[in-house]
């Protein structure tokens, strides 16, 4: 499932600090190349909590367009 490949790519990005939170989706896309544009542009607003669509809940937006993960870190990737 490609959402759980760009969720572990934030994860491990986070964990290494090359991605540090809060984060916009310009540094996700620096921290994490070779996604389709789409996925920049989506992925973190579809997986925020609260999501209207009763998605996963991933993030957490902290401020305007700036992200945080929740915790604790789902799917196994919290060791």
């Amino acid at each position: 499932m490609a959402g759980h490949k760009v969720y572990r790519c934030i994860v491990e990005a986070v964990k290494r600090g090359k991605l540090k939170e809060p984060f916009t989706k310009d540094d996700f896309r620096k921290a994490c190349p070779n996604f389709a544009e789409r996925t920049y542009n989506n992925f973190l607003g579809k997986h925020s909590v609260g999501n209207l669509e009763g998605n996963s809940e991933l993030f957490e937006e902290v401020s305007h367009r700036k992200f945080k993960l929740v915790r604790p870190i789902k799917y196994g990737l919290d060791s």
